[in-house]
């Protein structure tokens, strides 16, 4: 395929490597020094966009893609505030977009089974469960897309918790101490950390913990590039984790 790479910071340039590798060309990057500029004509010819680039740009971008007609693979989170007018927008041009908070195969694992251990656990009130996760101090959102999805999956599945709230450790002055139906998030932002997850479930006698660790961000490049292998020919607005069926 030809791609077009949306951000070109260290997520483009790992994507670039693993989209070469796997057989296809890079048809633009766009980063901050060219993106004002760039038209409809200009990603027109394109096969696919992959966009991992910052919340703003991310919706322009799109908006962008839907009007040349170009699927577009978005990683980018924070923008999911408007997930629903850009879904509208999607379907309407009849276009083709597929985003996802983590592209990593791993994590989607992680996903799966976090859903699932959270309504085994559902019977059980005794365990009180929170989620933390710790990411490299250049990252933009707090909490990330990926402990928010970690977060839908235990609401989706318990009774008790409703919502979610989350605390920058170190950043805020006044402790938040979660009420009963409030699923906390604890971030942590750690020098140069790619991406920890942990889901605790702790009671009086036990700790139950299940945690995913990246090494690098090799895992959620690669996911991308195969994201958008995925998406090429397809239309309509998708979520990464139709790629993965868990169900067989």
């Amino acid at each position: 395929m030809n791609i077009i790479l949306l951000g070109y910071g260290k997520m483009g340039q790992i994507i670039e490597r693993y989209a070469l590798k796997r057989g296809h060309q890079i048809f633009l990057v766009v980063d901050e020094h060219n993106r004002p500029g760039l038209t409809v004509d200009d990603i027109k010819g394109a096969d696919v966009a992959i966009d991992f680039s910052i919340p703003l740009a991310a919706l322009d971008n799109m908006n962008l893609c839907l009007e040349a007609g170009v699927p577009i693979v978005v990683g980018t989170t924070g923008w999911y505030d408007q997930l629903e007018q850009v879904k509208a927008k999607c379907l309407d041009a009849n276009g083709s977009i597929l985003y996802g908070s983590n592209f990593s195969i791993g994590v989607n694992v992680f996903f799966h089974i976090n859903r699932m251990l959270a309504k085994a656990l559902q019977p059980y009130k005794q365990y009180d469960v929170q989620v933390e996760e710790i990411h490299h101090i250049h990252k933009l959102d707090a909490p990330s897309g990926t402990a928010i999805t970690i977060a839908e999956g235990i609401l989706d599945n318990s009774d008790v918790k409703t919502n979610w709230v989350n605390t920058v450790v170190g950043e805020q002055q006044d402790e938040i101490i979660p009420k009963p139906q409030e699923l906390l998030i604890e971030s942590h932002r750690i020098e140069e950390v790619p991406g920890t997850h942990t889901v605790l479930y702790s009671s009086e006698v036990d700790q139950i913990e299940f945690k995913h660790t990246a090494h690098s961000r090799d895992g959620f490049a690669l996911g991308a590039v195969v994201a958008a292998e995925w998406l090429n020919g397809k239309k309509g607005f998708h979520q990464v984790t139709e790629i993965f069926d868990f169900n067989k």
